[in-house]
């Protein structure tokens, strides 16, 4: 058995990556088990740069909200704003701070600059903005949506004006309440204004994509895109804000599933592009049933991953991210019955394998699910090794 995975291990590059896949994919997945490791960080970038110079390849998609993400973008495709700005500004969750995600910006701002539009790199959040204690409020994508109508199309068609937006949305801080995430009470998201911003937003939403042949005739294809990112954002905010406020066990569930929707939507927007790679964590991007434990209760959802792959099939590929030790968290080297201690044995590190024909291997008998000490790493599931098309090992992640 040792022998028959050590013939499936090979370097982490583009071409090892491709030679897994039956064809370049639209969506590249790459996920991850833990976030804040840079030393993953690094190896997604290098896998980038492979990509964008051997495969053609032209944007990266990350785990990181989607309308700061635009920030990002417009750093590296016309250089606004600095450097810093780009990082501290448009990558969310507190991961601007990393040494990676600034190197990643970094380049890609290097390689566009003198390239024109057609050929520079892309950078797309594809998160909703939405932290682990709070949802953003609707306001900067409903009032961005129509101010885009508005500015294009005959005032008679829109649903309603800005002041109308603007009284109904009240202040800010009563969207983003903390205590919201654990007290519905708390949520402003089933009040009489927040149902009728959702009517509102529909139909904002469903201007845009009446108006198309219009508004691709008198404004740029990113200017619409992003109109529809803004209509997007606002009625997966307002579902989000809704259910937030529910008192029934579906609750949790809800707001997780509403979440990978709003990935999985954004990722398929990303998809019309091109060529992109993906990254976030495993149970954002697998194809089988996402889980976990939250407020005490199990809850699964489809993610984000599952979701896309129903609609593009062969054109989504992903391979999970697995590894031996993060000493640094107190996760030390995987039991040599578990799927990470059979890769832990290999020689090659770090190294990617044929996720499917290691399942076939390993035949009816699946090895010991792994457990990890600490909460931030989701070890792989052996029951699931065949619905991906392939893994990264790494074998030590250092603390930097």
């Amino acid at each position: 058995m040792a022998t028959d995975i050590k013939d499936m291990a090979h370097s982490v590059d583009a071409a090892s990556v491709m030679g897994l896949l039956p064809s370049r994919p639209r969506l590249l997945a790459l996920g991850e088990p833990t976030h804040g490791e840079d030393a993953l960080l690094d190896l997604r970038n290098e896998l980038f740069r492979q990509l964008v110079e051997q495969e053609g390849y032209r944007t990266i998609a990350i785990e990181s909200d989607c309308l700061k993400g635009l920030v990002v973008d417009d750093h590296v495709t016309s250089g606004a704003g600095t450097l810093d700005e780009a990082v501290e500004q448009g990558i969310s969750h507190g991961w601007g701070a990393s040494a990676a995600n600034r190197e990643l910006v970094r380049w890609m701002r290097a390689h566009n600059t003198g390239r024109p539009a057609s050929e520079q790199l892309r950078f797309a959040g594809f998160d909703g903005p939405l932290e682990i204690t709070a949802a953003a409020s609707p306001r900067q994508a409903l009032t961005a949506l129509h101010g885009y109508l508005s500015a294009r199309v005959d005032a008679n068609l829109l649903p309603c004006t800005a002041e109308t937006l603007d009284r109904l949305l009240g202040a800010d801080d009563r969207w983003t309440e903390p205590a919201a995430m654990t007290d519905p009470a708390r949520s402003v998201g089933r009040t009489a204004e927040a149902g009728e911003l959702r009517l509102l937003a529909d139909d904002l939403a469903a201007l845009l994509d009446e108006q198309t042949p219009h508004l691709l005739a008198t404004t740029s294809r990113d200017d619409w895109d992003r109109a529809r990112l803004y209509g997007r954002t606002a009625t997966g905010l307002l579902r989000y804000h809704y259910w937030m406020a529910d008192t029934s066990p579906a609750r949790l569930a809800r707001l997780v599933g509403v979440r990978d929707q709003m990935m999985a939507r954004n990722l398929l927007a990303v998809a019309e592009r091109g060529p992109a790679l993906v990254h976030a964590h495993n149970s954002h991007l697998q194809r089988a049933k996402s889980s976990m434990r939250m407020g005490g209760r199990p809850l699964e959802w489809w993610g984000a991953g599952a979701l896309v792959s129903a609609r593009l099939g062969e054109e989504y590929a992903f391979v999970a991210t697995a590894l031996g030790t993060i000493r640094h968290r107190g996760v030390d080297t995987p039991p040599p019955d578990t799927v990470e201690g059979l890769l832990y044995a290999l020689p090659e590190d770090p190294c990617v394998i044929d996720a499917p024909r290691l399942a076939t291997a390993l035949g009816d008998t699946l090895p010991a699910p792994r457990t990890s000490p600490w909460f931030g790493y989701a070890p792989l599931d052996p029951a699931h090794l065949a619905d991906g098309d392939g893994i990264v090992f790494v074998k030590d992640v250092p603390q930097r």
